[in-house]
């Protein structure tokens, strides 16, 4: 696929992102995505086939450490950019795809949500083990840290749908994790 395919497929997700998290991922058509990118629905369905193709790819996006980690960055300023995406996240529930999450659930899609766990899961261990390795991060249970850092995560981002966090919510879970990991904040 060529340059100009990828950007228009990446387009694609982030307008969708938009709609998945405003409508939920049952609230979405594939009309809705034609309108918001300004593709007709044959140019819409050359690169996906229906909405739930979409939302798939979208949430098997990963922020991509293992670059970074073979580059040899500061575990710690892996992190930090890791957390500023999720504090975002949490203030923001116009970013939040917690409802779409749920719905897309529904429909029996369990293995999927297994296999996108497993890959943050592993991400968060890689990341915590490198952070111990170069000494930037105090040694820990990477597995069970990953898992406390996930799940806390999951509950924000689902609670953020429903009841408006403030920014000292969000800052108090970016405290938490950096205490745990044994690394100043400043």
């Amino acid at each position: 696929m060529g340059d100009k395919a990828e950007r228009t497929k990446e387009k694609i997700r982030q307008e969708a992102y938009r709609l998945f998290a405003e409508k939920g991922f049952k609230g979405v058509t594939m009309s809705d995505i034609c309108e918001r990118t300004k593709l007709s629905r044959g140019g819409l369905y050359r690169y996906y086939s229906g909405t739930e193709m979409i939302f798939s790819e979208i949430l098997s996006e990963e922020y991509v450490i293992a670059d970074r980690i073979e580059r040899q960055e500061h575990a710690a300023a892996i992190l930090e950019d890791m957390l500023s995406e999720i504090k975002s996240e949490i203030l923001d529930k116009e970013k939040s795809l917690s409802l779409a999450i749920y719905e897309y659930a529904s429909l029996g899609s369990e293995e999927f949500f297994v296999e996108i766990n497993e890959k943050a899961k592993r991400r968060w261990i890689s990341l915590i083990e490198y952070g111990m390795q170069t000494g930037e991060f105090k040694p820990v249970n990477a597995e069970r840290v990953a898992q406390m850092v996930l799940y806390y995560y999951q509950g924000l981002r689902m609670w953020s749908r429903v009841i408006p966090f403030d920014a000292r919510t969000a800052e108090h879970y970016v405290e938490m994790i950096r205490e745990v990991l044994g690394i100043d904040g400043n």
